[in-house]
């Protein structure tokens, strides 16, 4: 289980320098790593366990899509979201596809083609953060949510982690086919085995990770 968060009191992250984008560097200097933020979302679809964006201070341009990326979104009360690019000559490209999977489209319009950012309270309305919470509760909620997480079955959490990697853009009946192929394989693990018996010993299960 992985939580990515900040230790800044205000701003989670505000995405890509722009002192770099402004310099007179050229274009090969300024791009010579265009595949870095793809890199980084499928490394984080590719873990193999869960993800939570610990959102405790503003999460804005480049950071958003990585918010978007993670699993879970936990947000302390009074933080925002956004993707402002358009307001300094810019357009959110690399994040976009990532806005467009995860909000309806006309809210994705409205942020990235106004640029005027949402707060936690209106992002829990839109549908893309799990929870607020105030900030004398913030550490401890995302703590919580952690443990919990961690409590479960380690390779079973993994199987279906890569079933959701693999089959998330596929048409459904071809999902539905690698679905039912995962299924059929963890009633071969021992964890499952042992999850439903705790559960008709009503119990707590011991799973081992295999």
């Amino acid at each position: 289980m992985v939580v990515i968060g900040t230790s800044h009191e205000r701003i989670f992250s505000a995405g890509g320098d722009l002192r770099a984008l402004a310099s007179d560097s050229s274009a090969v200097e300024k791009f010579a790593d265009p595949d870095r933020f793809p890199r980084l979302v499928s490394l984080i679809g590719k873990l193999h366990k869960p993800v939570i964006c610990a959102a405790g201070g503003d999460v804005l341009a480049g950071a958003f899509g990585l918010a978007l990326a993670c699993d879970f979104i936990i947000a302390k009360d009074g933080v925002s979201f956004g993707c402002p690019e358009i307001n300094v000559g810019l357009f959110p490209f690399m994040i976009s596809a990532l806005i467009y999977r995860n909000l309806p489209r006309m809210k994705a319009n409205e942020l990235m083609l106004l640029g005027k950012p949402v707060t936690a309270a209106e992002a829990l309305t839109w549908g893309f953060v799990n929870r607020v919470v105030p900030a004398a509760q913030f550490d401890g909620a995302v703590t919580e949510w952690a443990r919990e997480l961690a409590g479960t079955s380690p390779l079973l959490m993994r199987m279906g982690k890569d079933a959701l990697d693999a089959t998330g853009d596929l048409a459904l009946p071809e999902a539905l086919d690698a679905l039912r192929a995962q299924l059929a394989l963890a009633f071969t693990t021992a964890d499952i085995r042992e999850g439903v018996t705790a559960f008709l010993e009503r119990r707590e299960p011991r799973c081992t990770g295999r």
